[in-house]
């Protein structure tokens, strides 16, 4: 049985909670493989509307085993409290797992990636100040403070009084804060251990047998594409792999296990912070979709900022990621406009540039060359098939596949659960 990987192939923001929760009900693992509460996904059961930022979708599947893999970085107080939120709300959340591998953000990390943001103004990076880069930082540093590090006082405090040493230093010599005490900040993370404790597992172990067991298994990836540390615009990035490589590293599971790589793209291209974005809309259509299409950070509450489909980029997704598949969602925002332009390329110094730069000066000089298809006016968001989809509708879904470089095999046609036009199965 298959291990699948979805993930983002533009900036994030994509829907990907959707195709997660899409699948849920047909496997066996869903698998958080990096990043922290810094994403956020969006998941609609019948009337219910689900906001999760740590958590993977597959918690909402009954029978699905949700598990936040080595190379995620947890808050546990968001963690926590995110648990408690459905607790309440009558979802299971027993069965989750969580690596003793992963990387626990403490106080000082979040502390430090707000001050720091502040400190650099206008040449800020557009963080979520949620702590993710200082901890991934920490985690590279080899200073990091592990969810297993918990359950040895000794060790923990060693590593938060290694760590502090020098941030201390820090905050109090470069950007004049207060010093921060590391015997509070080993309390609060010991208050946290055996609230943890039953969900702490050996991840890589359960997830190979279960892979051994024939079991399915979906690794869910953060953010998106172009915000990937080593392939996204840099600097204006997150501080971790979302691209497919990241499931390997951030589970310990092998890429031969592997099997189908599917992309989840908008109809359109949204992205939050800062940093170059080709299609931006600064016009009446940029504002329409961002209110048609409820285009406000699920995290971070930001607008979204808002353009035209980029195939340049979904091109570059394919590519990196070995993408076999795409999921297209939100193609029912688009309703209503009688044109809809989409970037076939760019233009660059006067030349025309079919693949994305590899220069950060030149993406950033990027202009969209557009070619227009026609739009439709039919509410689509009934369609249970592609042929129930308005011609126009369809050529556009055809334009952007072979634009792109891999099938379409799902379709989001609105928000529901139910609101999906499955092409071919992913499974």
């Amino acid at each position: 049985m298959p291990a699948l990987v979805l993930l983002g192939a533009q900036w994030g923001d994509e829907g990907k909670g959707k195709a997660t929760d899409l699948l849920g009900g047909s496997v066996d693992y869903v698998v958080r493989y990096q990043g922290g509460n810094n994403a956020g996904h969006t998941v609609v059961v019948g009337d219910q509307k689900y906001a999760l930022h740590l958590l993977p979708s597959g918690i909402l599947s009954p029978g699905c085993t949700p598990v936040i893999g080595n190379g995620v970085v947890v808050d546990p107080s968001v963690l926590l409290s995110e648990l408690s939120g459905l607790n309440e709300r009558g979802v299971d959340t027993s069965k989750l797992l969580i690596s003793g591998n992963a990387h626990i953000i403490t106080p000082y990390n979040v502390t430090v990636d707000k001050v720091t943001e502040r400190f650099l103004g206008k040449r800020k990076i557009g963080t979520t100040g949620r702590g993710i880069g200082p901890t991934y930082a920490d985690k590279i540093n080899r200073v990091g403070i592990r969810v297993q590090d918990l359950y040895d006082e000794s060790i923990l405090t060693q590593k938060v009084e290694a760590a502090l040493d020098v941030k201390n230093q820090i905050l109090t010599k470069l950007y004049n804060r207060r010093a921060i005490a590391a015997g509070q900040v080993v309390e609060e993370l010991l208050d946290y251990a055996e609230k943890l404790r039953p969900y702490v597992a050996d991840t890589v172990l359960v997830l190979n047998q279960a892979l051994d067991e024939d079991k399915v298994v979906l690794f869910e990836g953060g953010q998106g594409t172009l915000l990937d540390i080593d392939h996204g615009t840099y600097p204006f990035v997150t501080s971790s792999n979302p691209t497919a490589g990241g499931a390997c590293t951030g589970t310990g599971v092998g890429p031969t296990r592997i099997s189908r790589v599917i992309g989840i793209l908008k109809a359109y291209t949204t992205r939050v912070g800062a940093g170059p974005f080709p299609t931006e809309l600064f016009d009446e259509d940029g504002e329409a979709l961002r209110r048609i299409g409820g285009e406000r950070g699920v995290t971070t509450g930001r607008d979204r900022r808002c353009g035209w489909f980029d195939a340049v980029i979904a091109r570059y997704a394919t590519r990196v990621n070995g993408l076999t598949d795409f999921f297209l969602t939100k193609l029912d925002v688009l309703t209503g406009w009688e044109e809809i332009p989409v970037c076939v390329a760019y233009e660059i110094d006067g030349r025309r540039v079919d693949e994305l730069p590899y220069s950060q000066t030149d993406f950033h000089h990027a202009k969209p060359v557009y070619e227009t298809l026609p739009g439709w006016s039919e509410d689509i968001t009934g369609a249970k098939t592609f042929a129930d989809l308005p011609k126009n509708a369809q050529n556009y879904v055809k334009a952007l596949e072979e634009m792109s470089g891999a099938p379409i095999s799902a379709i989001g046609v609105g928000p529901g659960r139910d609101q999906t036009i499955e092409i071919n199965s992913f499974l």
